[in-house]
């Protein structure tokens, strides 16, 4: 297996590229709006695909929700921080408008760990251990 890429369906997508890409920095490419695809007839200006580069080995993809499709998570995304400090902007920029289900604290097993779920309902589990 070469990778695993998270694929985040969300209301207002293009909304919330700009929110993740605000929180963790990187670029986004290959945006395709549903404005000229037939098949996507009356879902115009929604966001059919979205890639979110961050650093040279992390990639999100984002869509908007399309039909009837939930939007609760059942999955949660762990994301391994480089520093204290990029865990703690990291927390603070989700936290907004969000929700903390763990608060950012160090832990038993000694890495810096919080879990947030973020105004468009996605639960991401922030880890930082100073020991690796």
């Amino acid at each position: 297996m070469k990778s695993i890429i998270p694929n985040i369906s969300v209301n207002n997508c293009q909304e919330a590229m700009e929110f993740y890409k605000n929180v963790f920095g990187g670029e986004l490419k290959n945006v395709k709006i549903a404005d000229t695809e037939e098949m996507f007839k009356g879902h115009e200006g929604k966001v059919m695909h979205s890639e979110l580069h961050v650093g040279k080995n992390c990639v999100i993809y984002l869509t908007d929700i399309f039909g009837d499709k939930s939007q609760s998570s059942h999955i949660q995304m762990i994301l391994g921080m480089d520093s204290k400090q990029e865990i703690e902007k990291v927390y603070a920029d989700l936290i907004k408008e969000g929700k903390a289900e763990y608060e950012l604290q160090k832990t038993f097993w000694g890495a810096y760990h919080a879990v947030v779920r973020d105004k468009y309902g996605i639960t991401w589990g922030l880890d930082y251990n100073e020991n690796n």
